[in-house]
């Protein structure tokens, strides 16, 4: 959905309001600042506060369609969630390209000496249902905001390695306060390896919208899907000052391969103006 107009800074002051006020109590307390009772604890109000934190994205997006271009184009922009036609390309993508990263990145360091990290899930059967979380609850929704709705804005005004660069280290920044809760996977990880991810997976996702045709939900299922090989194809130890060599690998291939496809996105980009230009001229 390509909308026009300058920049909406609103999406972006919506999402890290909504978000990190939402896991500022949590950061606060993984600081030292003060104690959760354990019955907050116990009920799952962590795990909440930090689902709905996720929805940030979404909230900015929804609150600047519905303040700049109104009702029937907020109306427009849901609706365009709802198509599956992505074609076997965007699937064959989504599917083989994370499938394979993940694998790699937990399988390879094996050669090297490191013990097999077992799988997070208790079986392969579990699978279907845990996928289906990751896409509208486990990290997949943000999609709703950062390439359903901003990053046309930003590859518009900056091109497309730019404006996906961008996207990728505010993307970055906007998870900075997981790094402070107490059990987030982000505890555990290396910062600048996760940045370096995100670029890439901002490459990748942009090609996997674009390949399947402008649709928004091909960009959530691809980042669901990211996240729940996780549960297969773990590759983060969960000890502190770890090293974490295969969250390093995955983070590196994604980079590499995030920036393969979008090296072929922005010269067949180029191919089609200049045909433009032709078409115009002739």
């Amino acid at each position: 959905m390509l909308m026009e107009g300058k920049l909406p800074l609103r999406f972006f002051v919506i999402t890290f309001l909504w978000s990190w006020l939402l896991w500022l109590p949590l950061a606060l307390a993984g600081l030292g600042f003060y104690h959760l009772p354990e019955r907050i604890i116990n009920i799952g109000i962590t795990e909440l506060l930090m689902i709905l934190g996720a929805f940030g994205p979404a909230a900015g997006a929804f609150y600047s369609i519905r303040t700049l271009e109104g009702k029937n184009k907020l109306k427009t922009f849901i609706k365009s969630f709802f198509s599956l036609d992505f074609g076997g390309k965007a699937w064959a993508g989504i599917f083989l390209v994370i499938g394979i990263i993940n694998l790699t990145a937990w399988y390879i360091p094996e050669f090297f000496g490191e013990e097999r990290l077992p799988a997070l899930l208790p079986n392969i059967y579990v699978f279907p249902f845990y996928w289906l979380v990751m896409v509208f609850l486990g990290g997949g929704q943000e999609e709703i905001g950062w390439r359903g709705y901003i990053l046309p804005f930003l590859e518009r005004k900056h091109g497309l390695w730019v404006g996906n660069i961008i996207l990728g280290l505010i993307w970055a920044g906007w998870h900075i306060p997981l790094w402070f809760v107490e059990g987030s996977s982000q505890v555990y990880i290396p910062f600048i390896a996760f940045v370096i991810g995100c670029i890439g997976s901002s490459f990748f996702f942009s090609w996997v919208i674009k390949a399947a045709g402008g649709r928004p939900l091909s960009g959530m299922i691809a980042h669901g899907t990211l996240n729940a090989l996780v549960g297969l194809f773990p590759t983060v130890i969960t000890e502190l000052n770890n090293i974490q060599i295969r969250y390093w690998l995955q983070e590196m291939l994604a980079f590499v391969v995030g920036a393969i496809f979008m090296f072929a996105l922005a010269k067949n980009s180029t191919k089609m103006q200049e045909m433009n230009i032709w078409r115009a001229r002739g």
